[in-house]
């Protein structure tokens, strides 16, 4: 056999699965592994080169919401895995498939190094995140590697999809492989999606034909994108409002049918449909911020009425489970073939409530323009305010951009970009923002997924979670990623001023001083400053909002013209 090494093993792994890029911080602990990628597999899978395992992880994250597809992320072990943990928690949360691969020891302990091999060594690495990755595993031998894989693989893409972790012991990456393994082929290893049961399916359907005013609320459906179109069908055969709480691309916005924004609509509703919603409690509730209370919206003998993957993946130690909501039917079943059977079943049903659906229907399309209309006028209203509102901000931004196939990342401006923007393909965004700290690489990764495309990737980028990874900027332009952002620089951490501000008020105490430990000036970061130093074009900061569109266009054509990241810093104002 030709000289092989087992971290040759894991890159034929690794293109054998399709995975096309590694986003990693270099480590010793796999450097095994980092020369078979670039002198065995040739620079495949590409490498992305990384400040912080963080946000290797992260941008591993975007790509897969993009594409439903995972790639790697390579973390140095024990340090490397802790850095990269909060990102693979945010992984877990939104479903995504990640492969995390890390690496240990060596086992054997007559080749370790004094000091820094035991410290970087834990006896069961995994346990560090194993409450929030779906599988983790340390194989043992060239057999157990190549089965593992195939598993892991397997595992993460399975929905509900999630991260797993790979661990590899550095003396095996670097020692020489004894026989050849044959390699697993990945169409034997992937399931089929979970199919809903067809009784169900056709009670639920004579349930919605008999509602007078059923609403479907919808969070991850455009997880599969072709859901979308179906979604669209079943709403349009039944008249019926839609909530998309956004978490994917679930339901175009300016769609008559589309209610998100009218919470009010739920008060009325007779029978709720939730579609992969992970906290369909919440989706009914009103909530009181300063007292931290919930109450039910609904109606007494509202049908409530889920399908989705339900506790499936469901753990212990994280309650991202949400409060237990009974429901008049559970369906467990994937939505992309759920929607299909159930469209189907509710078209040979409908036929006797025509009229009234296309009643209900032309009542929500009138509520649908007249919102349409008031989210156009708050814009034009705020055009300006100094600091530049936020909606005048996405109002602005959405002119420059209408004529390009665009991208939004994340990030929706207080769902302003909702509201304002027509987001008529499910590739226009693949989902809302998360925490603090992840957004830039997680819209990094949704760069990467577009890159080559010719589409305008856009990241409104708030200025408290830039601060957390601001190196992050430098891989754009390393790896020559296309994508512009402005700036939403309120120069503060204001969601959590915003909270200091109703506790005080809720107490009886001096609210001004809220700012304390919560604002990001005096000195304010210069973001403009930062991204040129990093490769970026950049612009600003822009406080007036005359200046902005310019601004803006300038960076547009930047980035399409000239396949360079640009930056625009616009201060505005907290919301």
């Amino acid at each position: 056999m030709q000289k092989k090494y087992g971290s040759d093993l894991i890159v034929d792994l690794l293109l054998r699965f399709g995975v096309r890029y590694a986003a990693l911080n270099p480590g010793s602990s796999f450097r095994g592994l980092h020369d078979s990628i670039v002198n065995y597999g040739g620079n495949r899978p590409e490498i992305i080169q990384c400040p912080h395992e963080e946000v290797a992880v992260a941008i591993a994250h975007g790509y897969a919401k993009v594409t439903g597809r995972p790639i790697a992320a390579i973390v140095h072990d024990v340090v490397g895995l802790l850095h990269g943990s909060m990102a693979i928690y945010y992984a877990y949360l939104d479903r995504v498939p990640v492969l995390v691969l890390g690496a240990t020891g060596p086992m054997d302990i007559t080749r370790r190094r004094p000091h820094i091999d035991w410290i970087h060594t834990a006896v069961a690495q995994g346990a560090a995140v194993r409450d929030y990755t779906k599988w983790d595993y340390q194989p043992i031998g060239a057999q157990d590697v190549a089965e593992s894989f195939a598993r892991a693989y397997r595992v993460a893409v399975t929905d509900p999809q999630g991260p797993v972790y790979m661990v590899y012991d550095a003396g095996f990456q670097e020692a020489r492989l004894e026989e050849a393994i044959e390699l697993p082929e990945p169409d034997r290893v992937i399931p089929t999606r979970l199919a809903p049961d067809p009784e169900s399916v056709e009670r639920l359907a004579g349930w919605l034909a008999e509602a007078s005013d059923p609403v479907i609320v919808t969070e991850h459906v455009g997880r599969h994108p072709e859901s979308v179109d179906v979604l669209v069908e079943l709403a349009e055969l039944l008249g019926a409002a839609v909530i998309d709480f956004g978490d994917r691309f679930c339901f175009p916005s300016d769609h008559p049918l589309n209610l998100t924004g009218a919470d009010d609509i739920l008060d009325g509703a007779d029978l709720v449909l939730a579609l992969d919603v992970r906290d369909f409690y919440g989706a009914l509730a009103e909530v009181d911020r300063v007292q931290r209370r919930s109450v039910s919206r609904i109606a007494p003998g509202c049908r409530l009425v889920e399908v989705g993957l339900g506790d499936l993946g469901i753990r212990s130690w994280s309650q991202d489970s949400q409060r237990l909501q009974p429901a008049d039917l559970s369906i467990l079943a994937d939505t992309s073939l759920a929607l299909r059977a159930l469209t189907l079943a509710t078209r040979r049903v409908v036929g006797p409530a025509k009229r009234t659906i296309q009643q209900r229907a032309d009542r929500h399309a009138r509520r649908h323009a007249l919102l349409r209309r008031e989210w156009a006028e708050r814009a034009r209203e705020s055009a300006d305010r100094v600091p530049i509102a936020t909606a005048h901000l996405v109002g602005v931004v959405g002119e420059v951009i209408k004529d390009t196939d665009w991208v939004l990342t994340a990030n929706t401006v207080r769902d302003w970009a909702r509201r304002l923007w027509k987001f008529d393909q499910p590739h226009r965004h693949p989902g809302q923002s998360l925490g603090t700290a992840t957004q830039i690489g997680i819209s990094l990764g949704v760069a990467l997924a577009h890159r080559g495309s010719g589409r305008l990737v856009v990241d409104f980028q708030p200025d408290g979670d830039l601060l957390f990874d601001a190196a992050a900027l430098w891989v754009a332009s390393y790896h020559r990623i296309p994508m512009m952002v402005v700036m939403y620089n309120n120069r503060a951490y204001y969601n959590d001023w915003e909270h200091q501000i109703l506790v005080a008020r809720e107490r009886g105490r001096d609210e001004t001083m809220a700012y304390l430990g919560m604002e990001l000036d005096k000195p304010a970061p210069d973001f403009a400053g930062l991204a040129r130093s990093f490769g970026w074009w950049a612009e600003g900061p822009v406080e007036r909002p005359g200046d902005l569109r310019a601004a803006v266009e300038r960076a547009r054509d930047v980035v399409l013209k000239e396949g360079r990241p640009a930056l625009v810093d616009a201060v505005t104002a907290a919301r």
